[in-house]
């Protein structure tokens, strides 16, 4: 009988040449419920994917998006690659306008080429 357990990808944080866990100490920073909704989509992520719309939308050149509702009709983004079979988060931010800024969007493609091989 083949192993039912759902196959679980794991998650790598983006890490500077320091070795701070930058979008780790961003969720470390938000209150409980905020950090358990965020927590509890990338969990959905991990073990589901790949996951398509409402949860994840890709953003183009292997970036994606995990897309959380918080407290206060507010949302927050995890924007992530998944490479060498791991999801690497590499940006979180709270989104205060519709469209995902330039800035947030440059600063993840930035960090994605990091790992590339």
């Amino acid at each position: 009988m083949p192993d039912e357990r759902p196959r679980k990808v794991a998650v790598v944080f983006y890490r500077t040449r320091g070795g701070a866990e930058i979008v780790r100490d961003w969720l470390r920073s938000l209150d409980d419920a905020d950090r358990g909704a965020i927590g509890r989509d990338l969990m959905r992520v991990q073990y589901r994917w790949p996951v398509g719309m409402p949860l994840c939308r890709a953003l183009g050149n292997g970036l994606w998006e995990v897309r959380s509702s918080l407290t206060g009709n507010r949302i927050a983004r995890i924007l992530f690659s998944v490479q060498q079979g791991r999801i690497v988060a590499l940006h979180g931010f709270i989104k205060k306008t519709q469209k995902t800024p330039t800035e947030d969007l440059a600063l993840a493609r930035r960090r994605q080429r990091e790992f590339e091989p």
